[in-house]
Formats: C-alpha cells, sequence, structure tokens
C-alpha cells in the first residue's frame, strides 16, 4: 500500500523530511509576522481614518483597500516567479511572494474589526477618564480581536499551502519532497510531502478556531 510505502520513506529519509518542515514553518512564519506587523499597521490606520469623514480620508481607505484587494486576484505562482528576476531562486523571493498573499486578509480583517467598534463604547470609556492608550488596549483591540484573528487564520492557511509552491524556485519546504514525488512519478513520496502540509493547516485552522471562540466568549 502507498501509505504503507510513504512511511518507510519517511523512516528512512528522517532528515531530509525534518529539514524539508522546518524550512516550510520557516516559509510560513516570516511572511507571517510581517504581514501581521504592516497589514495589522494599515488596517488599524485606515479605520482610524474612517472616523475622520473628510474626503482625503475616505480616498487613502480607497486607495489602499483596492490596492491589496488586486493582490487577492493574482495566483501566488504568479507573484512568484515576478519575483524571481528581481531577487533570483532565493528565499527572500518565496518569502515575499508569501507576504503579499498574507497581507490582504490580515489588513481587511483588522480594519473591519477597529472600523465595528462602536463610537458609543469609547465614548463610555472616555468619560470614565480613559487615556487614548487605555482605550486602545481595553477596549479596541478586545472588540476588534475575533474579526483580526479571522483574517489571520485566512492568511496562515493560505500560507501554509501555498508554501508548497516555494520548491519550484528552489527555497526548499515540504514542497520540494511534493515535486519530487511527482517527477518520478512516486505516490508515496508525493505523500510524505503532502501529509505534514495537510496536518499544519488542520491544526493551525484548530487553533485559532479555538482562539476566536475564547476571545468571542466574553462578549456573548
Amino acid at each position: 500500500m502507498v501509505f504503507i510505502e510513504a512511511y518507510n520513506y519517511a523512516v528512512a529519509h528522517q532528515g531530509k523530511l525534518l529539514l524539508a518542515l522546518q524550512q516550510h514553518l520557516l516559509l510560513v512564519g516570516v511572511p507571517l509576522s510581517i504581514a501581521l506587523f504592516v497589514g495589522g499597521g494599515l488596517g488599524w490606520q485606515c479605520a482610524y481614518w474612517s472616523r475622520r469623514n473628510t474626503w482625503v480620508a475616505k480616498l487613502s481607505i480607497a486607495s489602499i483597500l483596492n490596492l491589496f484587494n488586486g493582490l487577492r486576484v493574482i495566483p501566488s505562482l504568479a507573484i512568484l516567479f515576478l519575483l524571481v528576476p528581481f531577487l533570483g531562486l532565493t528565499f527572500q523571493a518565496a518569502a515575499l511572494a508569501l507576504t503579499l498573499l498574507a497581507l490582504p486578509p490580515i489588513l481587511l480583517g483588522t480594519e473591519v474589526g477597529f472600523r465595528q467598534v462602536s463610537g458609543s463604547v469609547r465614548e463610555v470609556g472616555q468619560a470614565i477618564g480613559m487615556t487614548p492608550w487605555q482605550l486602545f488596549c481595553q477596549v479596541d483591540i478586545p472588540l476588534a480581536l475575533p474579526l483580526m484573528l479571522a483574517g489571520i487564520k485566512t492568511a496562515t492557511l493560505e500560507v501554509i499551502a501555498s508554501a508548497t509552491l516555494a520548491a519550484f524556485i528552489g527555497a526548499g519546504g515540504l514542497g520540494s519532497l511534493i515535486t519530487l514525488g511527482f517527477a518520478l512519478n512516486d505516490p508515496a513520496i508525493l505523500l510524505v510531502g503532502a501529509m505534514p502540509v495537510a496536518v499544519l493547516a488542520m491544526v493551525a485552522e484548530w487553533m485559532l478556531t479555538g482562539l476566536q471562540r475564547l476571545v468571542q466568549a466574553p462578549q456573548l
């Protein structure tokens, strides 16, 4: 059976599998960290501008959201190959492509999350003497967090799956085993690469969904 063959291959090539797994986790962790910092910051800024009902604020918000929404229609593989002439067949090219993939859902989730915070709730906080920093930490973030986590979950699952494409430019990861399995027409090797990706995606989805439920619980 193919599963037995896959198990035997994984046992015989433990070092190769662990290296591919480490590379894959790095390909997921680095882009997500950058996207959280950049997308989260831009999302909060857009929500902050939305409280200023001016045409400049509206134009700025529309420009940023349309720009990053446009990135969502470009296939990950296309972005990856567009970056190769500039960054070469490197980890940096793969990381940047995956960062561009992760940015839109995180930015949009953050923007919607902060924008839906009720102005009346913030006014109550100001009335009882909260500083802007206290309002941000104790009111804005707790209320925006469920929608922010929804965007982070979407980005995480997309990056875990799309990181397999990094193998096409020699950046490693579990995708290298998948492409090797295709090249050798060996379903066992393909399975050794594909199963950890599926497990990573399921674990990430389970953890982030649980975290969403946890942060939503006090609001019920």
